[in-house]
């Protein structure tokens, strides 16, 4: 798959891109393709399971998808690292939703997501600006804390190739679209989309998706 970079996120009522990535949780590939004209599929893009955001919203997502499927919508995710990376770990922590593997951002660029600019403000913000994305006892805390503090609890250990994610990923936002089944987006959220840390690992509610859903009817 080839990506063409565009320079904003895409937005409701834009073509979505055509992709094929390979599946993680089965052999073989996955398409944008395989929803089209079928049914309308809710696309989360991840960055590497380093992020413990992202392991933890791929959980939720995991219970949120039958509620999405009694509304007639599929889930389909996309995580940014190696293929054998990602069914090394899936293999012991098995995933609910269809899986598909992008270690070099192709998603990303061709949805719009944008990476953030390295800058002292930046920086200070992730050694100051307590957050707490997904409610986690141990928090609220900075991210520069809380991203070691949750991969402890989670018991999760970095590889060789988590760290060549981080180095070629950080800082990647993620973002979530709802595509009908004409392949039109319909629905878009884009983390820290308003420029605030504090919405860095956010992930929607089951009500904020199923009322994504609903602008479908």
């Amino acid at each position: 798959m080839s990506a063409t970079a565009r320079a904003r996120p895409l937005q409701p009522g834009e073509a979505a891109p055509a992709f094929t990535l390979p599946a993680v949780h089965r052999e073989g590939t996955v398409s944008l393709s395989d929803y089209r004209g079928r049914c309308p599929v809710l696309l989360a893009i991840f960055v590497g399971l380093y992020c413990p955001f992202c392991r933890r919203n791929i959980v939720q997502l995991g219970r949120t998808q039958e509620k999405l499927r009694a509304a007639g919508v599929e889930t389909l995710a996309v995580v940014a690292t190696e293929l054998d990376n990602a069914r090394l770990y899936f293999k012991y922590r098995p995933a609910r939703v269809a899986l598909a593997a992008d270690p070099e951002l192709l998603t990303h660029r061709s949805f719009g997501l944008p990476r953030a600019k390295v800058t002292d403000e930046l920086m200070q913000a992730l050694q100051a600006v307590p957050i707490n994305p997904t409610n986690d006892p141990a928090g609220p805390m900075p991210l520069s804390e809380l991203g070691p503090t949750l991969d402890r609890a989670d018991g999760f250990q970095r590889t060789e190739a988590d760290l060549r994610d981080i180095n070629r990923q950080w800082p990647q936002f993620k973002g979530q679209f709802l595509i009908d089944r004409g392949g039109t987006v319909r629905w878009a959220n884009v983390e820290c989309a308003d420029g605030d840390i504090r919405g860095a690992g956010h992930f929607p509610s089951d009500d904020e998706l199923l009322d994504a859903a609903r602008l479908l009817d």
